[in-house]
């Protein structure tokens, strides 16, 4: 049992989480900022700026670069892992949160001309600009880099 809750402490996982909670942060700040007005589905929410799916997987790509090696086999799976998170954040899901708008505007004709019933709404912030996804891997960057080069005693 010991060992299941040492994962809590291994420095892959926190560098991953903290990068995907600074990037939550971050978002939130800039919400906050841009709108005037606390939103808490940024939170927790996908999409925005920056990427946190993004920042996340980049923080484990480079942590484990720096601590197990860049020419590791374990680099190399998560060098893929991470192509195949930032390209799915900017493109399919992207793609959907743009099919949602459209959706959302249909639905919006749909019911003021009395066609339909309120319907609820498809969420329409789920993918990233090529630019958020670029933001949130230079934040994995940084935050892997200080997870992987940092020696903390143990």
């Amino acid at each position: 049992m010991r060992n299941f809750f040492g994962i809590f402490f291994s420095r892959y996982i926190l560098s991953a989480i903290v990068a995907w909670a600074v990037a939550q942060a971050i978002k939130v700040v800039l919400t906050l900022a841009m709108t005037k007005k606390f939103d808490k589905s940024r939170v927790l929410g996908s999409g925005g700026m920056p990427s946190s799916h993004s920042s996340m997987s980049v923080a484990l790509l480079t942590t484990i670069g720096f601590r197990v090696g860049f020419d590791s086999a374990v680099f190399a799976i998560a060098f893929c892992f991470a192509c195949v998170v930032m390209y799915d954040a900017a493109g399919v899901r992207r793609s959907t949160g743009k099919n949602a708008q459209t959706l959302n505007l249909l639905l919006d004709v749909l019911n003021g001309e009395g066609m339909i019933s309120d319907e609820e709404r498809l969420k329409e912030l789920v993918g990233h600009t090529p630019l958020q996804v670029a933001a949130g891997a230079i934040l994995g960057i940084f935050i892997g880099f200080l997870f992987g080069t940092v020696n903390v005693p143990a």
